[in-house]
């Protein structure tokens, strides 16, 4: 390549103004109408105005655009050390490595990307859409900007580039490796998978299986201190993930924490629904799920009231069960409840949203009338399209770009584990809650013949959110609380969806954060809470322990007359595993040996 780099700079400010006067300039006013192209139309009632507005907005993004290769030209031709200094505030975790601020040439494509990026979503916003509309066009929108960030080619990312020069090209054959792997996996590998074995060095935590039907297995751990508080424990996981995130290895599993502190533990373990569950609803998971688990917790437990703690959409199926024990005026039979990051109310959905539409469900729906089932991939895939630098871009830059193995980490080998769901009890869930909102109004609902009403729920319940939950805002668990009568503590965490709740004690830098009362919105909440330092799990626990019962002496034997043991944990349910490259294994069959391999 002949041309210097201010030829260079100068072609693409040229671009770059024809490209922003093609949205404001003549070339626009030629724009096709018609059905659905008609500018003013398609921007609603006061088009003159908002089309002004919009043209505005334009005309900044453009001047910006202008600004930015102008100065970077004669910076460029004197060689200034400070080159792009004026745009240093726009930082991003991506362009960490130090070539990004010492490179003249990737100091231009760092920051003509980031200004672009900005600029285009800017627009996004000020377009006049509907509210779900424009979530989806700005959503997609960053998608695909995080997929043309330089980073995620090879020639334009210094790390991998000086990986292949130290390595004599032995990193671009791992890579190519690596992508070959995964296309026989038929995903993207996020961790070494060979490093974990159910049961093993992962849901190890000794106990048994004392029930089972169609829709879960019920585990019973064995106590690991000589006195145990007399109420019974149940947790319930969300049914769109493997429980076992909640016992992974010893060092963070809340399941062994919970033993450890001398609660009798109970867990539900959901199937991995294949065709035989495709008639399963929310009914049946209410009814033949949560409160099948209950009876046979409180036979065990002699009677005793039991305690609750439920993650997610666990916490959501919790709430309406809860609410059919209180019309079947059976609640008392409740000490307490704990949500973790759970949604009830769906009036801010987040991006979650994005695929959870009228049109996207009727897909969904269409599909699952030949496989039986929502595919457990299509979940994987949104969850990690939301977080999509973190779990796709970063994986692709370290694995296939650097030829660098994915590493050994827990959390990510269960991220990689994602199970089916029913068609029926998927539509109920986006149709009644996500989409039409009727969880929190009185009567809107009916879960098991019954009227739905979380006001009549008058047990104490504990709230935990995450400040940087990407599933559910903390803000939306915050106002969570109020739809329920009973006394509430609310306790905001640390870290995100997954990683604020797997916070053991003992782990340097966490926090969380906790105050007495409540304020009228979570802003002011925050801004008078107390940031204390560690994990939230010994706040829960004292506050378990004040709704637990007296101690009494472990018990010897599990189960109980009525319910045998079955099997040791972790059971045959959560050992069921998609194949992402086609097939499913051991989902669809269920037989005297309950699918083993």
């Amino acid at each position: 390549m002949n041309s210097s780099l201010p030829d260079i700079v100068t072609s693409i400010m040229e671009i770059n103004k024809e490209f922003l006067e093609s949205l404001t300039g003549p070339g626009a006013e030629r724009m096709p109408t018609g059905p659905g192209l008609n500018r003013r139309e398609w921007i609603g009632p006061g088009a003159a105005d908002k089309l002004e507005a919009w043209q505005n907005l334009i005309a900044a993004c453009r001047q910006e655009q202008l600004n930015f290769w102008s100065r970077l030209v004669p910076e460029s031709l004197r060689r200034d050390p400070d080159i792009l200094e004026s745009f240093s505030h726009m930082a991003d975790n991506r362009f960490a490595d130090h070539e990004w601020q010492e490179n003249p040439v990737l100091q231009l494509l760092k920051q003509a990307y980031l200004l672009a990026s900005e600029n285009l979503l800017a627009t996004v916003d000020a377009l006049f859409l509907p509210p779900d509309e424009k979530r989806k066009l700005k959503f997609y929108t960053k998608s695909l900007l995080d997929a043309l960030a330089p980073t995620n080619f090879f020639m334009s990312n210094p790390e991998a580039v000086k990986r292949a020069l130290e390595t004599r090209g032995e990193s671009l054959i791992r890579g190519l490796e690596n992508l070959a792997n995964d296309l026989k996996l038929g995903r993207l590998s996020q961790t070494d998978e060979t490093a974990f074995t159910l049961g093993e060095n992962l849901a190890a935590t000794p106990g048994v299986v004392i029930y089972e039907n169609e829709i879960l297995q019920l585990i019973q751990y064995r106590p690991t201190t000589a006195s145990v508080f007399a109420r019974p424990l149940l947790i319930i996981p969300p049914f769109i993930n493997k429980f076992y995130i909640l016992d992974l290895q010893p060092h963070n599993s809340f399941v062994k924490y919970c033993l450890d502190q001398g609660y009798q533990v109970f867990l539900i373990s959901w199937v991995n629904p294949g065709r035989q569950q495709s008639k399963l609803g929310w009914d049946d998971y209410v009814e033949k799920g949560v409160l099948a688990a209950l009876a046979v917790v409180d036979n065990v437990g002699g009677g005793q009231k039991t305690n609750i703690v439920a993650w997610c959409i666990g916490g959501t199926l919790l709430a309406t069960a809860l609410a059919v024990l209180a019309a079947r005026k059976k609640i008392k039979q409740i000490a307490s409840v704990t949500f973790l990051t759970t949604m009830l109310d769906f009036s801010e959905p987040g991006d979650l949203s994005v695929f959870m539409d009228e049109a996207g469900l009727e897909k969904q729906e269409k599909r699952a009338g030949k496989t039986g089932f929502i595919p457990g991939q299509d979940l994987f895939y949104s969850f990690s399209l939301i977080r999509a630098n973190e779990l796709i871009w970063a994986y692709v830059s370290r694995s296939y770009l650097q030829g660098i193995d994915p590493p050994t980490f827990d959390i990510l080998y269960w991220n990689s584990d994602p199970t089916n769901q029913p068609p029926k009890l998927y539509s109920f869930f986006t149709r009644n809650l996500f989409q039409a909102n009727k969880l929190i109004e009185p009567g809107a609902l009916t879960v098991c013949g019954v009227p739905v009403d979380l006001g009549k729920i008058k047990t104490p319940s504990y709230f935990l959110a995450t400040i940087d939950d990407h599933i559910i805002s903390w803000k939306t668990t915050f106002t969570a609380g109020r739809f329920l009568s009973g006394p509430r503590t609310f306790v905001l965490g640390g870290g995100g969806h997954v990683a604020g709740v797997i916070n053991p004690p003992g782990q340097q830098k966490k926090h969380y954060w906790v105050r007495e009362g409540e304020e009228s919105g979570p802003e002011r909440w925050l801004e008078s809470a107390r940031k204390l330092p560690g994990s939230w799990w010994p706040h829960w626990s004292r506050w378990l322990k004040r709704r637990a019962g007296k101690k009494i002496a472990a018990p010897e034997r599990s189960g109980s007359d009525q319910y045998r043991i079955i099997e040791d944990a972790p059971g045959a349910y959560v050992r069921k595993r998609i194949d992402f490259s086609g097939s499913l294994k051991g989902v669809d069959v269920i037989n005297k040996n309950r699918g083993r391999e």
